[in-house]
């Protein structure tokens, strides 16, 4: 009878033509024309669980996209590992920028293109296949295993956190388990123990009743989107200091230990710099870049207008102006607390000229996992062990709020093991996923099973 790692080596390519099943199902969640697709990737890994035979297969409607959950808990005195990630995907849009078409699978150079390879169909089937080289060679589970994948990441998760409160008791768990992140760099195993919150917000500066000739008008009537860009000029220092009173009150301090983790990720500014196009990095005093972009606060303009904006010349004083900004928040901030001060610092800069109208569309709270975690250190076992490197540690930038709703309504810590790259051109056309990382990864997966129960004694 062979072993998980066996098994796993010697059906490389039963797995990847499950996988290539999987990715050729376009579940884009935001296209309500795509919802048949959504649900026919939903039954694909109801086959796949049932064929597992775990003990508890089944799919949960919900107002959205269904929830696919799975069980298999064998043991009272054995911790219970909830495993979470998303089978729907990004738009391909635009498709004419795809080098091979966005649902048929491509392998070129050692890497899967297709929508869905890296975020998050191929990482989250990675902990499928992992519990099938126990199940398929007869090894009982190191551990208790529970699934929970759902539709509906891509468009913000509206019923995950719902189902999350009405199903605590079968959600009980000891951590969560998600590949849904990147490494530091390829292969260079590093597991993420920060993620950033959100608060989005849109404002709208409103002048006059419509567009007014600059030249009869102008000088006289004030202008919406000059106030605008006063208005968003005074919200950060030339420190990148916040300037919004009370931003940072309960922002939780780097500590020693942070920062000599970020000090030993392999990072190469001026290869950053040249990456990027620039000639000079810019962000909040005091801080390095890695630091800046993923364990402090930023305040962002993602998109701004008003006014006239096609071909030539036409002179107008605008009737308003609106821009949408994006916060990124760190422990302890709230996200609401935050959109309430900014909304309220914003209206404090308004002239009485016009008028200022604050909108939040939605936001999420940030996140950080104990460095002494059993999880992170099993993790950081199982990587070490099958990358054959000693694993980082690192915060990203970017947010999952399911991470800190697991926390807050489950009460546990999350395990953050991406297999994918921030090279893998995630949400834009020729995403892709290395084969050996798809490989790695169920190995990953596997070890990280076997070897919680002895860090967890």
């Amino acid at each position: 009878m062979s072993t998980p790692q066996e098994y796993i080596e010697t059906n490389k390519e039963k797995f990847i033509e499950e996988l290539f099943e999987f990715l050729r199902i376009p579940s884009v969640s935001t296209d309500s024309s795509k919802k048949e697709e959504v649900q026919k990737a939903a039954n694909f890994l109801i086959s796949q669980f049932e064929n597992l035979g775990l003990n508890t297969v089944k799919k949960f409607d919900t107002p959205g996209h269904p929830i696919v959950y799975a069980e298999h808990c064998p043991h009272e005195d054995r911790p219970t590992v909830l495993i979470y990630g998303h089978y729907d995907v990004q738009p391909s849009d635009p498709d004419e920028l795809w080098d091979s078409p966005a649902f048929e699978p491509t392998v070129k150079d050692g890497l899967i293109y297709a929508r869905g390879a890296s975020d998050d169909k191929g990482q989250a089937f990675t902990h499928v296949k992992a519990i099938e080289s126990f199940v398929k060679t007869g090894k009982e589970l190191p551990v208790n295993i529970k699934f929970i994948l759902e539709g509906e990441e891509e468009i913000g998760s509206p019923n995950l956190v719902p189902f999350l409160e009405e199903h605590e008791d079968l959600l009980a768990c000891d951590m969560v388990l998600i590949s849904d992140t990147a490494m530091f760099a390829e292969d260079q195993p590093s597991i993420t123990y920060g993620l950033r919150g959100l608060a989005y917000m849109e404002v709208e500066v409103v002048g006059p009743n419509r567009d007014l000739h600059s030249g009869v008008y102008g000088g006289a009537v004030e202008n919406p989107l000059n106030v605008l860009c006063e208005i968003i000029a005074k919200l950060k220092d030339e420190n990148g200091v916040i300037q919004i009173p009370g931003f940072y009150d309960n922002v939780i301090p780097l500590t020693k230990t942070d920062r000599k983790a970020f000090a030993q990720l392999p990072f190469n500014e001026e290869e950053y710099k040249k990456t990027l196009g620039i000639k000079a990095v810019h962000g909040e005093k005091g801080y390095s870049t890695l630091e800046r972009s993923s364990a402090r606060p930023t305040l962002d303009v993602n998109g701004i207008w008003g006014g006239y904006q096609k071909e030539g010349a036409k002179t107008v004083l605008p009737s308003k102006g609106n821009a949408k900004i994006s916060m990124r928040l760190v422990p302890d901030q709230d996200p609401k607390e935050i959109a309430q001060l900014f909304k309220q610092h914003v209206e404090s800069l308004a002239p009485d000229t016009v008028k200022v109208t604050v909108t939040e569309h939605h936001g999420g709270h940030p996140s950080v996992t104990d460095l002494n975690f059993y999880g992170l250190k099993a993790g950081a076992k199982a990587f070490e062990e099958i990358y054959g490197k000693e694993v980082l540690f690192s915060r990203e930038g970017g947010s999952i709020p399911i991470v800190a709703d697991f926390k807050r309504v489950l009460g546990v810590e999350s395990v953050l093991m991406g297999f994918g790259l921030t090279s893998n051109a995630i949400h834009s056309p020729n995403e892709n996923f290395a084969i050996k990382d798809f490989y790695r990864g169920i190995k990953t997966s596997a070890r990280f099973l076997e070897l919680l129960p002895e860090y967890s004694s």
